[in-house]
């Protein structure tokens, strides 16, 4: 399963969507260097960056959220806590047993579709929620 950044992951923020376009970039870079076969040294590499990135990302978001008072800021933090966490995890898996059939099986169900639920919900809401301030309370 690859991602796409599609019409319907866009929230209308430039920032927040070029940073979405750049993940789902690197999510499937991670999943091609696996299933090329190009080891996992290369894997490890792809997926670190990715956790490089997903900081910086996550980091530019909830500072938004903070300009704005976004009023589920805690929730869109833990969101981003847990998937950190699973990024560690994938790592501690990638570190044992290489860019194996079940690791690309969790990228897939754990980043991939991560990934499109969180924009398709969370940051769906805090666009939202920045339009009606920007519109007066109006979609």
């Amino acid at each position: 399963m690859r991602a796409e950044f599609t019409d319907d992951l866009i929230t209308g923020n430039e920032l927040i969507d070029s940073q979405h376009e750049e993940l789902i970039g690197r999510i499937n870079k991670l999943l091609d260097s696996c299933e090329a076969g190009e080891g996992k040294i290369s894997a490890i590499k792809m997926l670190d960056y990715l956790a490089k990135y997903t900081d910086i990302h996550f980091g530019d978001e909830e500072a938004l959220q903070k300009e704005v008072c976004y009023p589920d800021y805690d929730k869109h933090h833990a969101k981003h806590e847990e998937f950190k966490q699973t990024i560690q995890e994938l790592n501690e898996m990638l570190q044992e047993e290489g860019p194996s059939d079940a690791f690309v099986q969790k990228v897939e169900e754990h980043v991939v579709k991560w990934f499109y639920r969180h924009i398709s919900s969370f940051d769906r809401s805090v666009a939202e929620y920045i339009n009606m301030r920007e519109n007066g309370g109006r979609l």
